[in-house]
């Protein structure tokens, strides 16, 4: 694992050397101008607030923050409002009269309570757009963006039926479903796309290893805390449990053996990361040790053996629960800027890997920032 911290270090220097990010030339060859960078696409929704109430104890500002400071810090990340998904999407992975229930807020007091959110219009509109965020993270990348981004997003406790944990609707895997969907469309020829989930938040992704339990076309991968929520954890296609108060180390060495296993095992078309900030040591609910290195050392290894494969990945920011909320963001934040350093890669195959231009979003998002 050496080579990993030395190749993050090396990184590291070039972002400080450049204030932050790497310089971009506004002039070529023989003094012609270079075209516009691509700019990394995020969707959000934090602008619909939970009303939570007095001392609970989900973050909910972090997202807004984390939007602000990709603002100021990161313009070359594209930040678009998500929009919501339908019904019809939805009940690719989930029942119509769950769906149903949480549109007009008619669960009944038990379940609403596993969600561990009241029902609100608010909270019923914002789960939809988290869907909607990881569907257009996916089609950008789909369509040739190499990376894209949900700024929330990772809701792995959701099970076709019901929610928990925070989680209403299972973004990863309605999206997933989506993009097989929309591929056999278009492909008919060819065979179903095979998606990978990457689950590296601290819990273990029980919602989602239920829904494709018995779907081959989809390959669940999850490392996490053995003695961590959820205590009745559902068999995903790898499952890698980590004990309480593992390293920096141990994490990166138990990584690298699952991306090798999930390789011999399986061949996707695409890949969606969940980038939990929840194992870091700060973390109220995490019981992991890995600190701000460890934790970008996880995201370049993840978006490098992507890269490696030339794999479409669209990732999301799933769980994170620091004592200090900044740290939080600061997590993820070293994420948006290690997948600009893979996005820069990717821009530079344009014209060469053979994009599918047709998953374009059909729908124009409201884009915050202008292209940079």
């Amino acid at each position: 694992m050496q080579a990993v911290f030395v190749a993050l270090q090396q990184s590291r220097r070039v972002f400080l050397k450049h204030g932050r990010r790497a310089p971009v030339s506004s002039g070529g060859h023989n003094g012609r101008s270079l075209p516009a960078p691509i700019p990394v696409h995020a969707f959000y929704a934090d602008h619909f607030i939970l009303p939570l109430p007095s001392g609970h104890r989900f973050p909910m500002a972090k997202y807004g923050r984390l939007r602000e400071r990709l603002t100021v810090e990161l313009p070359q990340v594209r930040l678009g409002q998500a929009l919501p998904a339908s019904d019809g999407e939805l009940a690719l992975v989930h029942l119509p009269a769950y769906i149903q229930a949480i549109h007009t807020g008619t669960l009944d007091a038990a379940a609403q309570r596993e969600i561990g959110f009241p029902w609100s219009p608010a909270m019923a509109e914002r789960a939809r757009r988290s869907v909607g965020a990881t569907i257009q993270a996916c089609r950008a990348v789909m369509a040739g963006a190499g990376l894209a981004a949900n700024l929330a997003g990772g809701t792995h406790h959701s099970y076709a039926h019901k929610g928990s944990g925070f989680c209403v609707f299972n973004d990863a895997a309605v999206a997933a479903r989506l993009m097989q969907t929309e591929h056999a469309r278009r492909h008919r020829a060819t065979g179903p796309l095979r998606v990978a989930i990457v689950d590296l938040d601290v819990h273990q992704g029980n919602g989602t290893a239920s829904i494709f339990a018995s779907d081959d076309s989809v390959f669940t991968l999850s490392l996490h805390g053995a003695r961590n929520f959820p205590f009745r954890k559902e068999p995903s296609d790898l499952d890698v449990e980590l004990p309480d108060g593992c390293g920096d180390t141990e994490y990166l060495e138990a990584l690298e053996r699952a991306l090798e296993e999930l390789e011999q095992r399986f061949d996707p078309g695409l890949v969606i990361y969940l980038a939990g900030a929840d194992p870091h040591e700060g973390d109220r609910l995490g019981r992991l040790k890995l600190t701000f290195d460890g934790l970008e050392a996880r995201d370049r290894r993840v978006m490098d053996w992507a890269w490696q494969r030339r794999l479409p990945l669209a990732f999301t920011m799933a769980g994170g629960y620091g004592t200090d909320m900044e740290a939080t963001v600061q997590i993820q934040m070293n994420t948006y800027r290690t997948a600009l350093d893979y996005h820069h890669r990717w821009q530079g195959m344009a014209g060469v890997w053979p994009a599918d231009r047709s998953a374009t979003d059909p729908a124009t998002p409201h884009w915050q920032n202008p292209a940079p």
